[in-house]
């Protein structure tokens, strides 16, 4: 299918406009990569304890990033999660240790700098000893209860039983009906004897927020994880650069493998610029570009080769000019078709999947670009240098393939 007519368009005339225009977002990416937001690594990479946290109401990220602030937490930043609907977001804190040890302290880490810092409700109950609903523990409650004992039931297996089973209605109903917080305790009119939820009214509190999960990524998988995907993208480049190598010749294979690596160095500034977290999805989705712009630079070599063994008096930038153009209606409707779905999957996919999104939706215009503005004129300035230096000016039409 062609998209365009005859289309004759100086590519290569244009070569110090595309030469400007990608050294600035490279050098602009390295900047900010060296001197301003370094590498912003997700937990995934560098380890640490990962809390999902959920509010009654909308929560105000400035407000949190405050309180974790004035609580000590400097380096523990905070994300929004899922749809806004939900008012959850995410905590990472940078937890040097695993274990359940360290899952039961960063939630309580998290807990406390919210209950001090940003819950009003939650700061005005401290030290009364009333309990926190939003994010009291099964055996917390039925304790406490046994406790208060508002049923006078004294003590023994009877009360123990009792207390336990009012406390696992409370907090199954709050977790299954309500996905962890109920808005105030009335609720649970129906769900608990009277009795009880007389001395839940006077003696307990909701703070606003609760802890939904806590993960753990320890330092050594991090760091592990990190040499994999360093490796992971190596070795894509240096296969895709013996496979040209063999499929065509060394020169293409060269400018191929830099017009990844250009990509690759793009895609992760704008990272880098925009302060976006890489996470193990991100790596997957540079992975897939990397072959993404592999596969679309391959097209316009080999119709570079097939103009090469036709004609040979032609010379090369004009023939350059012309494969790319004949090329143009194919690069336009693949990567314009896949973009409008990249696009959508970032407006529409949420939040956990917007870092990869993200990289695919900069990663194929940034791909598409490089295999016109930056591998096609490569082969143009390798045979210019051959001339300089009194060689052959002819640039390899590579091996012939065999089609079955």
């Amino acid at each position: 299918m062609e998209f365009f007519g005859e289309v004759k368009i100086d590519w290569l005339g244009k070569k110090w406009y595309f030469l400007a225009f990608s050294l600035i977002f490279s050098v602009g990416g390295l900047l900010s990569l060296f001197f301003w937001h370094g590498l912003p690594l997700d937990v995934d990479f560098r380890g640490g304890t990962v809390v999902r946290v959920k509010f009654t109401d909308a929560p105000d990220i400035g407000d949190l990033r405050a309180a974790a602030q004035r609580a000590g937490l400097k380096d523990a930043p905070v994300v929004t999660y899922g749809p806004p609907a939900n008012h959850e977001v995410i905590i990472t804190l940078p937890e040097k240790r695993s274990g359940e040890s360290a899952l039961d302290a960063g939630r309580a880490s998290i807990v406390s700098t919210l209950t001090e810092n940003y819950s009003k409700t939650g700061k005005q109950n401290l030290g009364t000893g009333k309990i926190d609903l939003d994010n009291v523990g099964r055996g917390q409650l039925a304790d406490w209860l046994a406790q208060k004992d508002p049923e006078h039931l004294g003590q023994g297996d009877n009360a123990t039983q009792r207390y336990t089973q009012q406390a696992n209605a409370v907090l199954n109903y709050k977790d299954n009906e309500h996905s962890g917080l109920i808005g105030s305790i009335d609720d649970l009119s129906g769900v608990v004897d009277p009795a009880i939820l007389n001395v839940l009214k006077q003696d307990a509190y909701l703070s606003g927020f609760t802890v939904r999960n806590v993960e753990i990524v320890g330092p050594q998988v991090g760091a592990q994880l990190r040499h994999q995907a360093l490796y992971a993208t190596l070795y894509s480049l240096a296969g895709m650069l013996v496979y040209l190598w063999f499929r065509f010749e060394l020169i293409y294979g060269v400018a191929a493998v830099v017009a990844v690596f250009h990509d690759t160095l793009i895609t992760i500034g704008f990272f880098s610029i925009f302060d976006k977290e890489i996470s193990l999805t991100v790596i997957a989705a540079i992975l897939t570009l990397i072959g993404y712009s592999m596969n679309d630079t391959i097209v316009v070599f080999d119709r570079i080769r097939e103009n090469l063994r036709m004609t040979r008096r032609e010379p090369l930038g004009q023939l350059v000019n012309r494969s790319i153009n004949q090329t143009l209606s194919r690069t336009v409707l693949t990567s314009g078709l896949t973009f409008l779905t990249v696009l959508s999957l970032y407006i529409f996919g949420g939040e956990v999947l917007r870092g990869f999104s993200f990289a695919l939706v900069i990663g194929i215009l940034i791909g598409t670009y490089s295999s016109i503005a930056i591998a096609s004129p490569m082969l143009v300035a390798y045979q210019d240098w051959r001339m300089q230096r009194g060689k052959s000016a002819a640039l390899p039409a590579g091996r012939r393939s065999t089609k079955v």
